[in-house]
């Protein structure tokens, strides 16, 4: 008997265990992806730019939005953007970088004559953004065309060329078991084309008949056999494309998610009918979970309901695990924002004539019609039929396109229609994206996202390497001084980590830049610095679409050349105005405790005796032919101070006793102790030249010294002002292709804003696009038109 109730207690002990380790699998998920997301902050942007197809020679101008992933709230998070146009060979043909503050910015970007005609992709991300796949950086195609280079021939191309891809839902497909399949249908431009096709099984029977429905997407259903393998035909036109579907598993599950009235049905099924295993379904987006559920299956079977108030607004995943806690299924769902901004727009005409004021109203509501404060920027251009009409705006890019991989068009049609096509259509885009956010085994392993990349808090981060020339590894633990000059010069410190890497966190500077990195010589003599580049290396999967000048471009062409260069002759200086950013003129060590104007007193023709003279703050001394100083604190010396010229350090004293004291107009002392960083100096000594060209003083040859492009001057966007008879009559043409763009429009409280800018000497149709953003994350555009006669 006690035998007996020994065995009887190993199994009810065994039943426990089981079912306590059962009763983890859910809390154990949802805190192991809690912890990952907390770790895992992520930003988008969205770049609005005054109008998609340039010439050589014009500016773009733009705005960025930057927002917080999952909840397209601004996020004053990054300090800095990256902006890059990427010509068709995948290579950065204009690269620069835009101050960002409170989650927005502005720039604009002279495009040089060198480019070449064709279509490039503008793509735009932060350094934090650089940690994930680069295809969730902004991307959006610009058209342009250099009057003078003549279009590329347009080589033949043989046969047409159509990309296929099948998306079984829930990511496979599974023996005996009807699944869902969408499939999207491409051309060489990446665009979806129409089709129809059939799906023919092993004996070349016909199973499933399909064709798209919007966009070269559409799906079918199919209940595959096991052994077998399943083709499509494919129909486009007079084209025919046999394509393979994915291969069929012998075991596993499907997963099947139908909407009802905005709630979802979701029905799990196994191969096994007679399985009765527990499965947890995890209901999340990129914030938060939003339910989780745990069934037992019966029949190998299981289903879920879960109700639209549990889900986020934007994109959701429904994820299915068993229990040794791995994703079996995964499916993405979309529900439609409630949120939105509205943004009404009204002219005080709508025909104007040349050099004529236009009077701009803008309200900006709730759909409940409550009056809101947003973030806008605005652009009116002219129709000249070159410009692609069909771009995502803010609302569709952020909502859709900034989280799914690969091209989507048309966003808005999505959000902005609710019949039963779109709906449809949506599930489809949902369908053909597959597994793409989540990295389950670092989510479940609890090791976090791989953060290669800093976020810039405060400005550009300087990055290097530093190597030890000697066994030529990375040195470990060294200082390294970097100087940005400027008013005032900027001096930075950092240590190498394990990798010898480097990492300098600078305030914001502005424009090219001669830098000065280097070691303590005197010290680190045996050492080398390389800088990095700052823009991204890797590339981004999007193809961008075939460039071609037709006939009917060639007159539009041909007058916007013209008006281009006449533009660029008449508003020459108007186009070359910036305005000045706003920085900080202290020096980094505050307020100097000295400060010697070298024109105030007797000029020596030393710099030994002009500093042992009239600098009673220090003492100089000489030993076995070398140069010393010390600060005096009060009474007593406190040793040897950091040595600066021009903001350059000075680590080899002996080198400013050779420098020509006529040319220094300054030394300013600061004689306490002084804490920076990684270094800590016996007092501060800080010589500035007239012309801030450190006076021919010879920098120690293991520096490094080059020009490191800082954040671009936002320029000011020419609008002239016709508010007078003169100025009407004036002989100086008016050509300009964008007629207003100001990227810092606000509405207050109230929800309105008033606006006016002056038509200009071309007549013709004016397309406004206004793109905006509340602080809760509601977006949304406007949108007019005007005609301008004679």
């Amino acid at each position: 008997m006690a035998k007996l109730a020994t065995i009887f207690g190993t199994i009810a002990l065994s039943i426990a265990c089981a079912a306590s380790s059962r009763a983890q699998v859910l809390p154990e998920v949802q805190q192991k992806f809690a912890d990952y997301q907390h770790k895992n902050l992520q930003e988008k942007l969205f770049i609005h730019t005054d109008k998609n197809f340039y010439l050589a020679g014009e500016i773009i101008w733009f705005k960025v939005y930057c927002v917080e992933a999952s909840t397209n709230k601004p996020l004053d998070l990054s300090k800095v953007a990256y902006l890059e146009l990427i010509d068709n060979a995948g290579n950065a043909a204009v690269q620069t970088k835009v101050s960002l503050d409170k989650g927005s910015g502005a720039g604009s970007v002279l495009l040089p004559f060198s480019l070449n005609n064709g279509n490039y992709l503008l793509r735009a991300y932060t350094s934090w953004m650089k940690n994930f796949s680069p295809d969730y950086f902004f991307q959006s195609e610009l058209t342009i065309v250099n009057p003078l280079k003549a279009p590329d021939a347009q080589p033949r191309q043989k046969e047409q060329f159509y990309d296929v891809q099948f998306f079984p839902e829930g990511g496979r497909l599974v023996q005996g078991l009807t699944s869902r399949v969408a499939f999207k249908v491409t051309g060489a431009d990446g665009k979806g084309v129409s089709c129809t096709g059939v799906v023919l099984g092993q004996q070349n029977d016909t199973v499933a008949r399909f064709s798209t429905l919007r966009f070269g997407m559409g799906s079918f259903m199919l209940r595959p056999i096991s052994n077998s393998v399943y083709k499509a035909v494919i129909k486009i036109g007079s084209n025919v494309i046999n394509k393979t579907l994915p291969g069929i598993g012998d075991s596993g599950y499907v997963l099947r998610a139908t909407e009802n009235s905005g709630n979802w049905n979701v029905l799990v099924r196994n191969a096994d009918s007679s399985s009765s295993a527990r499965v947890y379904l995890v209901v999340h987006n990129d914030h938060r979970i939003g339910a989780a559920f745990e069934v037992k299956t019966s029949n190998g079977s299981a289903s879920f309901e879960i109700s639209r108030d549990k889900l986020a607004e934007g994109m959701n995943y429904f994820t299915l695990f068993d229990e040794q806690q791995r994703p079996l299924c995964e499916r993405i769902v979309f529900k439609r924002p409630a949120q939105k901004l509205l943004v009404d727009v009204k002219t005080d005409g709508q025909t104007y004539g040349g050099r004529a004021k236009v009077d701009l109203a803008i309200t900006t509501h709730t759909p409940g019609n409550q009056s809101t404060a947003a973030d806008l920027s605005v652009a009116v251009f002219h129709a000249d039929g070159l410009q692609n009409q069909d771009v995502a705006h803010i609302s569709g890019y952020l909502w859709l396109k900034a989280g799914l991989k690969g091209d989507i068009e048309s966003p808005d049609y999505y959000l902005d229609n609710t019949d039963t096509d779109a709906n449809q259509a949506l599930d489809n885009l949902m369908l053909s994206q597959g597994w793409t956010q989540f990295d389950w085994d670092r989510v479940l392993s609890g090791k976090g996202p791989v953060l290669q990349f800093l976020p810039e808090y405060t400005g550009p981060i300087v990055t290097g390497h530093i190597i030890n020339t000697v066994n030529n590894t990375p040195a470990t633990g060294m200082k390294a001084y970097l100087t940005i000059p400027g008013s005032p010069d900027q001096l930075y410190i950092a240590g190498s980590n394990a990798n010898g890497d480097i990492f300098f966190n600078t305030q914001k500077f502005y424009g090219l830049k001669e830098i000065f990195v280097q070691t303590n010589a005197q010290q680190d003599s045996t050492y080398r610095i390389d800088i990095a580049s700052p823009f991204s290396e890797r590339k981004s999967s999007n193809r961008l679409g075939p460039f071609a000048v037709t006939a009917e471009m060639r007159n539009a062409l041909a007058r916007n050349n013209v008006d281009m260069q006449v533009q660029n002759i008449f508003a020459v200086k108007q186009l070359k105005q910036f305005y000045d950013p706003l920085v900080d003129t202290t020096a980094f060590f505050g307020k100097p405790d000295k400060v010697y104007k070298l024109d105030d007193f007797t000029r020596f023709p030393t710099m030994e005796e002009v500093l042992r003279e009239y600098v009673t703050s220090i003492a100089v001394t000489k030993r076995q032919g070398k140069f010393n100083i010390k600060i005096f604190k009060v009474d007593h010396l406190i040793g040897n101070p950091l040595v600066l010229l021009d903001g350059v350090p000075v680590f080899d004293v002996d080198k400013i006793f050779k420098v020509d004291p006529l040319k220094i107009r300054k030394l300013e002392v600061f004689n306490n102790n002084y804490l920076y960083g990684l270094g800590y100096f016996n007092g501060i000594m800080s010589f500035s030249t007239y012309k801030d060209d450190r006076a021919a003083f010879e920098i120690d040859p293991h520096a490094v010294i080059l020009d490191y492009e800082g954040l671009q001057l936002q320029r000011k966007f020419y609008s002239p002002v016709y508010d007078t008879n003169d100025r009407v009559n004036s002989t100086i043409p008016d050509f300009r292709s964008t007629l207003y763009w100001n990227p810092g429009v606000t509405t207050g409280s109230d929800g309105k804003a008033t606006l006016n800018f002056y038509t200009g000497d071309h007549t013709g149709e004016y397309i406004g696009v206004i793109e905006g953003i509340t602080g809760d994350g509601a977006m949304g555009s406007g949108y007019f038109r005007i005609e301008v006669k004679k």
